[in-house]
């Protein structure tokens, strides 16, 4: 690659930083940098295994990071550590704004053209979310309980796996108390959705909610 088509830290996207991150954590193969995405990144951060993969070379070749050839019997691995110039630019992107959280469920979306279909149908997709809900709770449990007990992978950073653990445990208690909601107000509907009543009572308390949250923020 030549000097003039090499990436700079400007071109590097939010992806890009949170892989430079996990290498500021220890160094990793591609391989390992996959996987240690599956099992923490994913949840709030989703990317293609193919997306994964370019980006360490990315890193490289912005000079903040440093690929390192290695082998453990037949088997050729390249290993990638941060450089110092990877640390400045990480921290430097810890200082920008951030890019507004985006929201995506398609169990959500179901919900919101409900009445093209049944009753029957909201009910199914609000139970399938509670179900993935349950599903994605037990690690919650798995991981927590392994760093109470004091042997959790990275004890040093556990001051900032609190907050983001909080966090997607708040998340998903969210959704199945929303969940559980819906599924008392399905409840009442006919058959047929559009032919259902709104609940005049709950909007109302949608809106002061929203209010009050409004008001905290204007002091």
């Amino acid at each position: 690659m030549s000097r003039r088509a090499m990436p700079t830290a400007k071109a590097l996207t939010s992806t890009s930083y949170a892989i430079l991150g996990l290498l500021a954590v220890k160094p990793w193969t591609t391989y390992e940098l996959a996987k240690q995405v599956d099992q923490t990144l994913s949840r709030f951060w989703p990317r293609t295994r193919s997306k994964l993969f370019e980006e360490p070379k990315k890193l490289a070749a912005a000079g903040l990071a440093e690929a390192t050839a290695s082998a453990t019997g037949r088997r050729r691995s390249t290993v990638y550590s941060i450089t110092p110039a990877g640390r400045t630019a990480l921290a430097r992107w810890l200082t920008q704004e951030s890019v507004p959280p985006l929201f995506e469920s398609e169990h959500l979306l179901k919900v919101f053209y409900a009445e093209n279909g049944t009753t029957e149908d909201v009910r199914a997709t609000l139970a399938g979310l509670r179900s993935w809900v349950v599903e994605q709770s037990r690690p919650n449990v798995e991981v927590g309980s392994r760093y109470l007990a004091g042997v959790g992978a990275h004890p040093e950073r556990l001051a900032t796996l609190v907050l983001t653990g909080r966090f997607l445990d708040d998340y998903l208690e969210l959704l199945d108390r929303w969940a559980a909601w819906a599924e008392e107000v399905v409840a009442q509907w006919p058959d047929d959705p559009a032919a259902a009543q709104p609940d005049l009572a709950s909007l109302q308390a949608t809106v002061e909610q929203a209010r009050e949250r409004v008001e905290r923020a204007a002091g």
